[in-house]
């Protein structure tokens, strides 16, 4: 059971500890065990802080695929 809930988190969820992790060179399981810790000790406020990222890289990706492509909105 654990096992599905994990490779559903780690291949729906947005993205945000992955792209720390690259950006920084730390494991992407190290940024998550961290971010799970903190989210205990701070009462889930970084919780908030992880959906605005995620939005925020979506938002990029959405800008980016609009500039790949100029005819899109005429």
């Amino acid at each position: 059971m654990m096992e599905k809930l994990r490779e559903f988190v780690e291949l729906q969820a947005f993205g945000v500890c992955s792209a720390i992790g690259e950006k920084l060179g730390v494991a992407t399981s190290r940024i998550r065990m961290w971010f799970i810790y903190i989210s205990f000790l701070t009462f889930g406020s970084p919780v908030i802080v992880y959906m605005i990222l995620a939005f925020f890289m979506k938002m990029k990706d959405y800008i980016l695929a609009a500039k790949r492509n100029p005819l899109k909105y005429l």
